[in-house]
């Protein structure tokens, strides 16, 4: 497994973020540009989206933590000042969801999902250059999200908000999701953000909070019976969906299991572990193509989706090695090794750089789609790259305890 630690840092070092260094950022306007097509086509008027900006903050303060490569600090610096000036709200407190190219506010709903995006990519960089100003920003934005958005009478976050806070009439996140009060991809990374927050700033109510977000997954998220993630919810926590995102099955059976670790709270850690290899179980037999690919979606007259997106099989690399650290079965390595070899068939772009958005069942790449955009970012490949590096590391190391700690900041 040696041999898979050493490709995936070939690709994070040598692939992945050389390319966003080299293409992305916007030296004319500031920040980074908002859209380049697969054939490295920039649009250097499109428009400059939240979520791509946090992922960047995110990820090039990972890699200075990991790598201490002052170019990785310049980066997150850029994406960090970038934030501050153009996306951060002066008047209603938390972040815009999208500007344009010059840096001016096209699209002024707070969407939590991006709130919490913000806070996960300032605790981070906290971490990596022990900027007090960028944690005082990540606290105020949490505290931005806990006025507005806990629903106090029946637990967890609604999706939207206009500018003032007031609730959207409007509650999707995007165009292919469901206008429904309450979300699972929503309360998934806001429970990684908390997480994270919580490592630079041990507060007793943001413990709680995480607790509490942890357990709705348990109790209300996670199907008990299939051990899939149910998508969408109205405000009292009935279902409103029966489709089934492998990826983010995959995904959440890691992210679980690591904010549990950060809670350190034994009972509810344990409870997470077990839910989390039945989780990559069930994506395992359902979902992985013979060619190792994970395929997309489903609902319960079956595949709806069979195209194999770029961060579902990052995610899956991580997924199924967690289940391998906490399970010992050997085939969650194996089917970690197999993700990782269908991406360097066919998901990474071994001609133009980084990753193809997706390819179809037939293994042909999406020519529709960008490399870069609101949504293609490098957070899911460089996390995978960076988790699957830790996590090897620690099974190479027989003293060391199993573990589904991610990152080498813990």
């Amino acid at each position: 497994m040696q041999g898979l630690r050493h490709r995936v840092e070939h690709e994070l070092l040598s692939n992945i973020l050389p390319f966003w260094l080299k293409h992305t950022i916007d030296d004319q306007y500031g920040g980074f540009r908002g859209q380049i097509s697969n054939d490295l086509i920039i649009d250097p008027l499109a428009n400059k989206g939240l979520i791509l900006n946090a992922r960047i903050l995110w990820t090039f303060s990972k890699a200075f933590t990991v790598y201490q490569d002052e170019i990785y600090r310049e980066t997150a610096r850029r994406a960090y000042e970038y934030i501050a000036q153009y996306f951060l709200d002066p008047q209603h407190g938390g972040v815009y969801w999208m500007l344009d190219y010059q840096g001016h506010p096209v699209e002024t709903r707070k969407r939590i999902y991006g709130q919490a995006f913000t806070v996960y990519a300032l605790a981070e960089y906290y971490f990596s250059t022990k900027s007090t100003e960028a944690l005082a920003t990540a606290r105020q934005i949490y505290e931005e999200i806990e006025k507005a958005s806990h629903d106090e009478t029946h637990g967890g976050y609604f999706e939207t908000y206009e500018r003032d806070w007031k609730l959207s009439s409007d509650q999707r996140l995007s165009a292919v999701d469901m206008d429904e009060k309450k979300s699972m991809n929503t309360h998934l990374h806001v429970m990684e953000a908390y997480a994270t927050l919580l490592k630079a700033w041990d507060d007793d109510r943001l413990r709680k909070r995480l607790g509490n977000l942890i357990r709705i997954f348990l109790d209300r998220i996670i199907n008990p019976q299939t051990h899939h993630f149910i998508m969408f919810f109205d405000d009292d926590w009935t279902p409103k969906s029966d489709h089934v995102s492998y990826g983010h099955d995959i995904e959440g059976s890691w992210l679980l299991c690591e904010a549990a670790e950060i809670l350190d709270d034994h009972a509810l850690l344990q409870e997470v572990q077990h839910e989390g290899v039945k989780m990559a179980q069930a994506v395992l037999d359902e979902a992985i193509d013979a060619d190792g690919g994970l395929l997309y979606e489903a609902n319960g007259t079956g595949f709806i989706d069979t195209d194999k997106h770029w961060w579902p099989q990052a995610e899956a690399v991580v997924g199924f090695l967690n289940a391998y650290q906490l399970s010992g079965k050997d085939q969650f390595r194996a089917a970690a090794e197999h993700s990782w070899d269908f991406i360097d068939k066919y998901i990474v772009d071994h001609k133009n750089g980084e990753w193809f958005w997706k390819v179809s069942r037939d293994l042909i790449p999406s020519t529709d789609r960008y490399k870069v955009d609101l949504w293609k970012c490098p957070y899911h490949n460089s996390r995978a790259c960076l988790e699957v590096m830790t996590r090897l590391d620690a099974i190479a190391k027989p003293d060391m305890r199993k573990s589904s700690k991610s990152g080498s900041t813990k």
